[in-house]
């Protein structure tokens, strides 16, 4: 028949194209005997009134069918293949940032915590409040300047006051500021405690849905691709979360779109209606953001209110698919053990926990009141600094009020920046590595089959009297349990024995059981 088919033979047809491989449609048919199928990977023949189900002549047997060929999957070390998110500064949580700093990762965040500076604290910029508090600075500089300026070269001009004020706006100013930082640090560990929850709690119900729900033995398949799409979907909680605390209500994020394509959810409709794309902020806001300028800064929420269709809440709409899954493994049987159901269906009400409070934290700022008051409180004792320095310090009133003002406006303005812990600041909460660590457990959790007792019990590897016997598990077995037992009774001697001879500076001798055999 055809070139690349295999010829038909006496009661058997012909194999596809390439010895079984993709060549032609099917071989030829001989005797009323219909050829085996080809097809793009030329694995399955047919056969037809009793025509060999083998391609090639004669039916060729011993051939195995070539391998099914899967994608390959983009890596996570390739940063073409994983491009940053459409957040400007968000990378990918999937992706590994490269190792340098560039101009654009120095002055936003989150810090990467994989990232290691040699250089002094007090000389490292990245991280530092310092760039923000540029203009402040120099606004005191001119500011007392201008006092020392005119008091000094003016004799008949004396703009110096008593210290006693110092004294007392100083004691306020101190109480407001450790007020103002207690406050926004609390708000800071409350939302790392609310991450390392999530955590453990995607831990935990990824070992529910690995270990302890079952493979049906008729729908093996789809019930391991079943805990597969499980798992990820916790996956997709933890970046959809990331995304929804920093007022991104859409699903087209690098690393959220792929893991929620298949859910029907707000976001996703709203993302296929207007499709969202950020706009990369033009050069005054950008560098009027990095150095701290109020009116330079946009409004976090815009992206939300400019919203022209329901966005719904993401993270809470994942949860709804989880629950299902949750009762749908129960029902049928998959999970039946009582406490592991009951673990299961507590770890989706610690998410929504998770979820609930993280919104708390962002949604409930220190009251305005407070910020504004402690922000004019501040500033008015900066400003009257100089005045009450000048009689005393004269020239030295300038470096002095500004030494000050950088300490001052230091502690109050990295109050403000932690106030918020999820955002794309320096000092924020590093999410995309909480995001990724939550995938990396996962995976590490599918990486191997449930495990059974007697795979690693019964080992000749394992050593159950570890350190003090080599002895494997077989060879355990083989003594009797009169013996096992009299080791048992020595394991606290024999450690007893190790720690005074290590304190002392001798060598440990070997502990003895009972019948004073040596324990090997």
């Amino acid at each position: 028949m055809g070139e690349d088919g295999g010829g038909a033979g006496t009661g058997g047809g012909g194999g596809g194209g390439g010895g079984g491989g993709g060549g032609g449609a099917g071989g030829g048919a001989a005797n009323g005997h219909a050829g085996g199928g080809g097809g793009a990977h030329g694995a399955e023949p047919a056969s037809v009134n009793g025509g060999n189900v083998h391609g090639g002549a004669h039916g060729a047997t011993g051939t195995n069918p070539p391998p099914i060929k899967v994608e390959r999957l983009p890596t996570a070390t390739v940063e073409e293949e994983y491009p940053i998110s459409p957040r400007a500064n968000t990378p990918n949580p999937f992706s590994r940032r490269n190792t340098h700093l560039d101009l654009d990762d120095y002055f936003s965040g989150p810090r990467d915590l994989a990232k290691h500076s040699k250089w002094p604290l007090f000389l490292q910029m990245h991280g530092s409040i310092t760039p923000k508090m540029i203009v402040p600075l120099l606004f005191v500089a001119a500011w007392s300047t201008w006092i020392t300026a005119v008091t000094m070269l003016y004799d008949n001009i004396d703009l110096s006051v008593g210290s006693v004020l110092l004294t007392i706006t100083g004691f306020v100013v101190s109480m407001g500021l450790s007020f103002r930082s207690s406050t926004a640090y609390e708000r800071y560990a409350e939302g790392r405690r609310y991450w390392g929850t999530l955590t453990l709690t995607c831990q935990t119900l990824g070992r529910v849905f690995w270990v302890h729900v079952n493979e049906r033995p008729d729908f093996q398949k789809q019930d391991l691709l079943g805990k597969l799409t499980a798992m990820n979907m916790l996956v997709a909680f933890s970046v959809a979360l990331k995304h929804k605390l920093r007022f991104e209500p859409y699903s087209n994020y690098q690393g959220l779109g792929e893991l929620i394509d298949h859910l029907e959810t707000f976001a996703k409709s709203a993302t296929e209606e207007h499709p969202y794309q950020a706009k990369k902020p033009n050069m005054f806001k950008d560098f009027g953001d990095r150095l701290g300028v109020s009116f330079a800064a946009s409004n976090p929420r815009k992206t939300i209110k400019k919203a022209t269709s329901p966005t719904g809440n993401l993270p809470l709409e994942i949860l709804c698919y989880l629950s299902a899954y949750a009762d749908e493994v129960v029902a049928n049987g998959q999970l039946p053990i009582p406490m592991t159901q009951t673990n299961l269906y507590n770890g989706i009400a610690t998410l929504n926990d998770v979820l609930t409070g993280t919104e708390r934290v962002l949604n409930t700022p220190l009251p305005i009141a407070y910020t504004i008051a402690f922000s004019q409180i501040t500033w008015a004792y900066i400003l009257v600094l100089p005045f009450q320095l000048v009689g005393t310090l004269e020239w030295i009133t300038i470096p002095a009020s500004i030494v000050a003002a950088y300490i001052i406006l230091g502690i109050l303005f990295i109050g403000r920046e932690i106030e918020n812990p999820f955002g794309s600041d320096v000092n924020d909460l590093p999410l995309e590595l909480y995001c990724k660590q939550v995938m990396d457990d996962l995976e590490t959790i599918a990486a191997k089959p449930k495990p059974r007792m007697a795979q690693y019990v019964e080992s000749s590897r394992n050593k159950v009297l570890f350190p003090y016997s080599d002895s494997s598990y077989h060879a355990w077995a083989q003594r009797p349990e009169s013996v096992i037992r009299a080791a048992l009774r020595n394991r606290p001697y024999n450690n007893f024995e190790r720690s005074t001879a290590t304190a002392n500076g001798k060598p440990s001798t070997s502990c003895k059981s009972e019948d004073s055999r040596e324990i090997v």
